[in-house]
């Protein structure tokens, strides 16, 4: 994510002074980018560095070079490390996955952005796994009166080190504190078939991962069995939820801090500390995935998940349901060979329901808008509305002062853009850029005089998302973060699923779910608060894509009056589509 938001807090009030626990000065990239980071800010410096002397000394330590037959019978002659063979190997094998772009774990050496710094050296008090520090050390980083200590190095720390800075140490936990403790980071997810893999933000205490969460997200575990890939997302990220917390402490306090924490929940684990799985664990798991893989290679017919929209005409709405939604009489649009129809949006003009929606040619690779009336419970003919040479999507249409605009999805270009209709329904030019990033599904919402930007932003390296939202007094105005930013960091709400409307006095505001699959459900968010300074929203409904026969996904909804539009996704074979 982008941590420019992040790196001012105008207060005026004393910089918080921030120490750091390392095992060396090399650094996994995503540690090393949450130290520029702080770097980089208005509101705290870096007092002291506190190196681990184990640590550094293991590292000096030149170690003899081993045949791969050596290395493997000296695996084989140590009782843990033949326990855990298997995944030893497989964890070989699995390097060759990661890409040098974006490897979140590769080595970075820090040493002359890190050599201007105060620094120390400690040799732990070792036992098993746990790390105490000696009394003279605690005294010397007392009298820096830090007020945070970042932990980046060291094993499972314990004793007054984890009090030795006013605001204790502040740990990432690189998985969903509530199910996963332990490690390896972002392995278990996969043998469980997680459709999440979450990433944790805490402050330590003596139980193990059971700190104070200061922050959560969660993100798509990555389909497949590479470990290697299925930690990019998260790593990146949560790589600004440091400097976010941070930010937080400085302008607002501790107070509002742990007030906005991650609310306790009981630890729902199926082991009470995961580590390195057996020869049994592995088998279990890869076997039935290696034999499913040959066995569709050997019946492969090339498949396509092809996507189509569906209108539904007087019927109750979505909201009304209370458990799984009445989803029957919808009658679904064909679309071209060659093309699929999705992101569907409905609007009510001059007596009439227009619906917008992309329109993707699979031979370019590249969607554009177009637009259909409703007619007779179905669609007339397909008016192409906006095309241009990048992709086209989610065509967020509204209406402002009598002038209808338009919010597609723009992402390539790296930008939010804005269109105004010149002639109802097809002819539309560009009006301006609203915002520079990697967005997605940009949804507008304007009420009382108030102009709100719901922005799904998404971390360019592992595509992560986070739902951002903004605020303008007028369409032209200039957009101010909402205080709460970022409003979720889940990936089963972040991302927008349609246009927001209101129901029998309630706001709802649709999302998308991409754990899983891209856009495999979609849920129906009632939005309970929202104003300048606070928002919350509380999930409602939600459309799984069970609710017709085939369908492996359904992402967009969207009603007008008593018309509702939908898409649902299916797997079919590439002949009968392209």
């Amino acid at each position: 994510m982008d941590a420019t938001f992040y790196r001012s807090s105008r207060t005026g009030k004393p910089p918080l002074r921030i120490g750091l626990l390392l095992d060396t000065a090399s650094l996994p990239r995503w540690s090393a980018e949450v130290v520029d980071h702080i770097v980089q800010c208005d509101f705290e410096t870096i007092e002291l560095l506190v190196f681990n002397g184990s640590a550094r000394k293991n590292a000096g330590e030149a170690r003899p070079a081993r045949s791969l037959i050596r290395k493997v019978i000296d695996t084989l002659r140590d009782a843990r490390s033949r326990r855990s063979f298997l995944f030893i190997l497989y964890r070989r094998w699995d390097l060759r996955n990661a890409d040098p772009s974006t490897d979140p774990v590769a080595m970075v050496d820090c040493t002359e952005r890190l050599a201007h710094l105060e620094s120390m050296q400690v040799d732990p008090i070792t036992t098993r796994f746990v790390h105490r520090f000696p009394d003279d050390a605690i005294e010397r980083i007392r009298e820096k009166k830090l007020d945070v200590l970042i932990r980046f190095g060291f094993n499972i720390l314990r004793g007054e080190i984890l009090t030795a800075a006013r605001y204790g140490v502040w740990s990432y936990h690189h998985g969903d504190n509530d199910y996963y403790r332990g490690g390896p980071a972002y392995f278990w997810e996969l043998l469980e078939g997680n459709p999440v893999s979450g990433a944790t933000l805490q402050v330590l205490t003596e139980e193990l991962d059971a700190g104070t969460a200061l922050y959560k997200g969660l993100f798509a575990t990555h389909a497949g069995f590479s470990h290697v890939r299925n930690r990019v997302q998260p790593y990146w990220g949560a790589s600004t939820f440091m400097i976010q917390k941070l930010r937080e402490l400085h302008a607002h306090g501790w107070d509002h801090v742990e007030r906005n924490a991650v609310k306790p929940a009981p630890y729902q684990g199926k082991k009470k500390i995961y580590s390195i799985p057996s020869n049994v664990e592995m088998l279990q798991w890869l076997v039935p995935l290696l034999i499913g893989k040959t066995l569709r290679r050997l019946v492969r017919r090339p498949m396509i998940r092809h996507w189509r929209i569906a209108v539904r005409v007087g019927a109750p709405p979505i909201p009304n349901s209370i458990s799984q939604p009445e989803m029957s009489g919808f009658y679904w649009i064909g679309s071209p060979k060659g093309h699929y129809y999705a992101d569907p949006f409905v609007v009510e003009a001059d007596g009439k329901h227009w619906v917008y929606f992309e329109d993707f040619d699979y031979a370019t690779q590249l969607g554009k808008i177009s637009c259909a009336e409703v007619r007779d419970g179905g669609l007339g003919e397909p008016l192409t509305v906006l095309e241009r040479p990048y992709h086209l999507s989610y065509p967020c249409v509204f209406r402002d002062g009598g002038t209808w605009y338009m919010v597609p999805e723009t992402a390539s270009t790296g930008t939010v853009q804005l269109y105004r209709c010149t002639r109802f329904p097809d002819l539309w030019q560009f009006e301006r850029e609203l915002l520079r990033g990697f967005a997605v599904d940009t949804t507008v919402w304007i009420e009382n005089r108030v102009y709100w930007f719901f922005v799904t932003l998404q971390e360019p390296r592992g595509r992560a998302c986070q739902l951002w939202l903004y605020s303008a007094s007028s369409l032209d105005g200039t957009w101010t973060p909402h205080p709460a930013n970022p409003i979720s960091t889940d990936v089963r709400y972040a991302r927008g699923g349609g246009a927001i409307f209101r129901h029998e006095g309630k706001l709802f505001r649709p999302s998308q779910d991409c754990s899983g699959e891209y856009g495999r459900s979609l849920t129906l968010n009632e939005i309970v608060v929202m104003d300048r300074e606070q928002y919350r929203q509380e999930p409602r409904v939600t459309v799984d894509p069970v609710w017709m026969k085939d369908l492996v996904g359904t992402h967009t909804y969207c009603r007008a009056g008593a018309v509702e539009v939908i898409d649902g996704k299916t797997l079919l074979p590439a002949d009968r589509v392209l």
